[in-house]
């Protein structure tokens, strides 16, 4: 398990982390969402102890993280560090190596890794020949050599082609399966809400949201679609609640007061047959948007 434990981080006068905890349990797969210069790619550096905190601590298994501990890490960096003129299948085993894996375990790892995405014919080019999705799938693969016990990743999917999404998705589920913790940022939200336990959002430095979806859900607006076999008008009547849009026998309405709802449920079935009455569970993007205004 990773705990993240009210971590801080200035450059200068702007504070770039603020107070920022959280938790990833074994086996789940966490999204870490949040606009440009929210302060993501800054905790995972942290994290990683590529970067010291002003304040606040990671913990690994509910002792201080180590050096050791990181060593094990799975870490897929926001600025990609292969080299593009060495052999893709030599850089994943030396990289293997330096995790204490021996060359021909990395080896037979490496490649049934590049067969798996598609590239067993490429491990012998060197990293420039390869298109920049290909060349996103050697990173992936890099950070996921020698079996971590964690996974912290800064924008996995980026440049990849649906196809490439599918896959990598896949294989970070594989592992979650197997108990590893999963963190990784991500701008495709939909992505997100397919794939992930839980989600973390973070604006201007500090969390704003955090929990499952369901949980994060049931925290978004509370809007209802009433739908009957007259006109449903007198909706605006109602107290308690904000009236976001009637057509004929239609109406869109947002709770504002706890139990209105059974007040609206009552007056419908009071002035004839309600044919839907609904909670519309907000996406992803509608709760982010809310959440970071």
């Amino acid at each position: 398990m990773l705990e993240v434990d009210t971590l801080n981080r200035s450059f200068g006068s702007h504070h770039a982390v603020q107070d920022v905890s959280f938790t990833v349990d074994a086996g789940k797969l966490i999204g870490f969402v949040g606009s440009n210069g929210a302060g993501k790619t800054t905790t995972m550096r942290m994290i990683m102890g590529l970067l010291a905190a002003d304040s606040g601590e990671v913990r690994w298994n509910g002792a201080p993280i180590t050096a050791k501990d990181r060593a094990r890490f799975g870490y897929m960096p926001e600025e990609r560090g292969l080299y593009a003129k060495q052999p893709v299948l030599a850089q994943l085993v030396y990289l293997a190596e330096l995790k204490g894996m021996n060359r021909f375990d990395a080896t037979a790892e490496a490649t049934t890794l590049m067969e798996r995405f598609g590239l067993g014919e490429r491990i012998k080019d060197k990293l420039e020949k390869l298109s920049l999705g290909n060349q996103q799938r050697v990173q992936i693969a890099a950070s996921v050599m020698a079996c971590p016990t964690c996974l912290i990743l800064d924008e996995p999917f980026s440049g990849l082609d649906p196809k490439a999404i599918d896959e990598m998705a896949g294989l970070l589920a594989e592992f979650a399966a197997t108990g590893v913790p999963v963190l990784f940022s991500s701008h495709q939200l939909d992505l997100i809400d397919r794939l992930c336990d839980g989600l973390i959002i973070l604006s201007n430095g500090q969390i704003v949201a955090s929990g499952s979806k369901q949980e994060l859900e049931n925290r978004g607006a509370h809007k209802h679609r009433l739908v009957t076999d007259n006109d449903v008008a007198w909706v605006r009547e109602i107290a308690g609640l904000q009236v976001d849009d009637v057509d004929g026998n239609t109406a869109l309405v947002e709770v504002i007061d706890p139990g209105v709802e059974k007040i609206i449920l009552a007056e419908a079935i009071n002035r004839g047959n309600v044919l839907e009455f609904s909670r519309i569970r907000p996406t992803l993007s509608e709760i982010y948007r809310e959440v970071t205004a």
